[in-house]
């Protein structure tokens, strides 16, 4: 297969995960809360996952009984957690919602004092645009909790599906468009 080929098939491979993505993106903000739902179970087998893998870890890593009590402490809790949000979803949902406000108004505020370190640069209003709609952002899902839980993470994640969907098309025509060098 010559260059010009792989590059084709390649472009034709990133347009068709773009489309996909979009349209999971839309899907993903037409109904946020089965969306915020999925993701819920996502995170809680990774954690249920991180919890075995900490078990194994204290049996096979040798450092001694204190190492492997904080393994096996690790374990519990990873693996607790894992299992409440998988035994339930909606509960889990919103604790991971409560999470995610918290951490967008300690994000928004790290920005505000960014913002304040690179003042004197070229574009650094953006810097502060940015804070302002994460403080926003942050304050909303907040005051409306545990109801934002119903919309947050799943309009989020689409938002960022459609995004992720839209930069992937973008690359993709721009890739098929190019000439193809040596």
């Amino acid at each position: 297969m010559n260059d010009s080929t792989s590059t084709s098939a390649t472009g034709k491979g990133n347009m068709i995960w773009g489309i996909l993505m979009l349209i999971c993106g839309l899907l993903a903000i037409t109904i946020p809360l089965a969306s915020g739902i999925g993701v819920a179970i996502v995170i809680g087998w990774l954690l249920l996952v991180s919890g075995v893998w900490h078990l194994l870890f204290g049996f096979r890593s040798g450092s001694g009984i204190g190492g492997f009590f904080w393994q096996l402490l690790l374990a519990i809790v990873y693996g607790a957690a894992g299992l409440m949000i998988l035994l339930y979803p909606l509960a889990g949902l919103a604790w991971l919602t409560l999470v995610l406000a918290t951490f967008l108004l300690i994000e928004a505020a790290l920005e505000f004092v960014l913002y304040f370190n690179i003042r004197g640069r070229v574009s650094a209003g953006w810097v502060l645009v940015d804070a302002f709609i994460t403080l926003l952002l942050g304050i909303l899902i907040w005051a409306r909790w545990p109801v934002s839980s119903d919309w947050a993470i799943g309009t989020l994640i689409g938002v960022s599906l459609i995004f992720s969907g839209i930069s992937r098309l973008m690359l993709s025509s721009s890739a098929t468009r190019a000439p193809a060098t040596a």
